[in-house]
């Protein structure tokens, strides 16, 4: 159902948007309170896709006409980010040298699809936070960047612990950061170049939780 081309009230709209709030808060709030503060962090953990696969439909849902330019855009930044990955998980040429743990599900080649769709999630956030700033195209691009580079950094620290990825030696190489952000660049520019509406009145508050959510864990980690 497309929330956001149905013929409908200001105060039903508002309702819908409210209550997608709502459950994406709902559903952040508890994975985090559990794995700050409970013995069984195995059993949120389990819950990290259908997190993620319920926040981007949602965002799907509050995103206007969903033509087939719009599902092109993803298409080819959820390739992109497949790509760049299996590369980097195979090789060590993009990011550095690491592997993926069980949490974020079935992988190809190492890497796992939702990784894929968390591309196309960060890229969009980013783009749809960049939309309220008046500035050129090309400022844009670079601010959407560093937007998403913002959020790996919050989410590097804890990404470990959670099973998510693991790093050869446990560190983080600075060309990760570099190499996301020259990807993120690419995935922006598609974004900006992309004519489908760039509104979305859920994008917002979505991008805020994540980087609450991997902030906190991060000042909680011992």
């Amino acid at each position: 159902m497309e929330f956001s081309n149905l013929p409908m009230s200001p105060a039903a709209s508002t309702l819908r948007l409210r209550i997608a709030q709502g459950v994406i808060v709902l559903f952040h709030l508890t994975g985090f309170v559990g794995l700050a503060f409970s013995e069984d962090k195995s059993f949120y953990l389990t819950y990290t896709p259908l997190t993620l696969v319920l926040t981007l439909g949602l965002l799907a849902a509050f995103q206007p006409g969903r033509n087939l330019v719009f599902w092109l855009f993803v298409a080819q930044v959820f390739l992109l980010g497949m790509v760049a990955e299996i590369v980097g998980t195979n090789t060590g040429l993009l990011f550095g040298h690491y592997t993926y743990g069980a949490t974020l599900g079935p992988k190809y080649m190492g890497t796992p699809w939702l990784i894929g769709l968390n591309w196309v999630m960060v890229t969009y956030l980013a783009g749809m936070l960049m939309t309220y700033v008046r500035v050129p195209a090309l400022v844009r691009v670079l601010l959407g960047a560093v937007l998403m580079v913002g959020l790996d950094l919050c989410m590097e620290p804890v990404a470990g612990r959670y099973d998510f990825w693991h790093w050869t030696g446990e560190l983080v190489p600075l060309r990760n950061f570099r190499d996301w952000f020259l990807l993120a660049l690419l995935t922006q520019a598609l974004f900006v170049r992309s004519p489908f509406p760039k509104r979305n009145a859920l994008a917002p508050l979505v991008y805020l939780v994540q980087l609450l959510f991997f902030f906190g864990l991060t000042m909680l980690a011992p």
